[in-house]
């Protein structure tokens, strides 16, 4: 029991090391997954999103060792894959024990839900998504894994957009100057502009861009510049989850 609290303290103090202020609920979230899972953060078996905890493919397997896992099986599914496309689907299987009878899990993954990064490793990616899903149904994790997180969009991979000119008005997003430096991070780092400015908005806690103030946009400027030279994976992660709220070609 000793041994848990301090890995789950361990992990905090870790936390707050490598990626600044761990608010309280995250500190929590933390604790227990150190407690129930063993998962260590030194190691790299959990990554932080937008506050939420997401476990790693080398953290499952990690897992997997420590419970005596005696095997995992994956499986291309030709049926639902498109080589030519690179769109590819797995099937794995965990077996826990010799008379186990096996925890199934499926993956896919085609360059409109992987990063950039990895185009051409599409098949990988979704043979790791496979076994992940097989590996979190076998030991009961709740937490998602960071690889089953789709990335960006076929639309969304392509060449950052401006994002739309808004009269100058005084506020935050109306400044020449703030709206440069935004633009120019979106070049940069090759963001879709409006997954940016929908985080903008949610970051500032406001309807509009045009209710920010200076204050507030220059915050979300200094943290999204922070963040995508930290770990521009994650931050293409929590762009992603503002897809569904995205306009549709064509859409008004």
């Amino acid at each position: 029991m000793a041994g848990k609290k301090d890995l789950g303290a361990t992990n905090v103090r870790a936390a707050r090391l490598r990626w600044g202020h761990v608010d309280s609920s995250a500190a929590r979230a933390l604790r227990a997954y150190s407690d129930e899972f063993g998962f260590s953060v030194a190691l790299g078996d959990l990554l932080p999103v937008d506050h939420v905890w997401y476990v790693t493919h080398s953290g499952l397997l990690r897992l997997a060792r420590r419970k005596r896992c005696v095997g995992i099986e994956s499986t291309a599914l030709s049926e639902f894959s498109d080589p030519v496309n690179d769109r590819y689907a797995f099937k794995a299987t965990v077996f826990t024990s010799r008379t186990c009878k096996g925890f199934t899990g499926y993956g896919d993954a085609d360059p409109s839900n992987v990063s950039p990064l990895v185009h051409g490793a599409e098949m990988r990616v979704a043979e790791t998504r496979a076994v992940n899903r097989a590996l979190r149904k076998a030991y009961g994790i709740g937490v998602c894994s960071v690889e089953e997180i789709g990335s960006l969009s076929r639309e969304s991979a392509k060449p950052a957009k401006k994002l739309p000119p808004q009269p100058v008005n005084g506020n935050g997003y109306g400044s020449p100057k703030v709206r440069d430096r935004l633009c120019q991070l979106i070049r940069r780092h090759q963001l879709d502009g409006e997954l940016v400015k929908a985080y903008a908005t949610d970051f500032c806690g406001v309807k509009t861009l045009r209710e920010a103030s200076r204050e507030q946009v220059e915050n979300f400027v200094n943290h999204l510049a922070d963040w995508a030279e930290k770990d521009r994976n994650a931050l293409l992660c929590q762009l992603n989850s503002y897809l569904s709220n995205k306009p549709k070609d064509g859409a008004a």
